[in-house]
């Protein structure tokens, strides 16, 4: 028997990365995976490779009629949602000289407003036990230079982390956010202009690692899963770090 045997999840951003290889991980455990993501390719790809136990919605986590019409398609398949993994979010470099109004509402626009409107539209859905799974970062627990827009929008999903499993908690929902480290993920290498530049990044936060390397993306999906499954039962309002000691050493 898997672990999320005849439950039904929704990993907004699934299509790459952490996203993708938690949906992964969620088939392999019996779930069926309701995945979004903006670009209708990538979408069709994932659900070639994740299969039949998988549903693909394109939308926009930032624009709240995309948001209607997942949770609108999601009711229509007469399921409700046991897990609920708000993974989609982005960031860019930019120093405190460099922001610009436009880059300041994305940022906030995604990681922030995407995910709290995510949340509250998926309210109606959520079985009793369910678990919502917010993706963090360790930028919300340092200094980082020219990452202070994005590190701010997560140390914003700490809080409303914590804010929402109180409010939750009597219908058993429990809410928790996910810490990875640096992981091997296309939005990673993405923040350098280019590719020579990328390897330079990569190597960088690696070395600021005590693990001395990046994550994989499979090894964030299995503490995903941990959260999302009955063995975190008591564990509700906390972060959970996947950080190769990062912040923690």
């Amino acid at each position: 028997m898997g672990q999320l045997d005849n439950k039904t999840a929704l990993i907004t951003g699934g299509t790459t990365g952490i996203g993708f290889a938690t949906a992964q991980r969620f088939v392999e455990e019996g779930a069926h995976v309701f995945i979004t993501g903006r670009r209708q390719e990538a979408l069709d790809a994932a659900i070639t490779a994740l299969g039949s136990k998988s549903t693909g919605i394109r939308g926009d986590v930032a624009n709240l009629a995309d948001l209607d019409h997942v949770f609108s398609t999601i009711a229509s398949h007469g399921r409700g949602l046991d897990v609920l993994f708000v993974n989609a979010g982005g960031g860019e470099f930019a120093t405190l000289e460099q922001l610009t109004p436009e880059g300041f509402d994305q940022t906030f626009g995604v990681n922030v407003r995407g995910t709290v409107f995510t949340v509250q539209k998926a309210l109606p859905l959520l079985s009793e036990n369910a678990s919502v799974i917010i993706t963090g970062s360790t930028a919300a627990s340092k200094g980082n230079p020219a990452f202070g827009v994005y590190a701010a929008t997560k140390a914003a999903l700490r809080s409303f982390t914590r804010t929402w499993s109180a409010e939750l908690a009597g219908r058993n929902i429990r809410v928790n956010a996910i810490v990875p480290g640096p992981t091997e993920t296309p939005g990673l290498s993405g923040l350098a202009p280019d590719a020579n530049q990328a390897q330079g990044l990569l190597e960088m936060l690696a070395g600021n690692v005590p693990l001395g390397r990046l994550a994989q993306p499979a090894e964030i999906a299995n503490a995903v899963l941990f959260l999302a499954s009955d063995q975190a039962s008591f564990i509700t309002g906390t972060e959970l770090f996947a950080d190769g000691g990062e912040v923690q050493v």
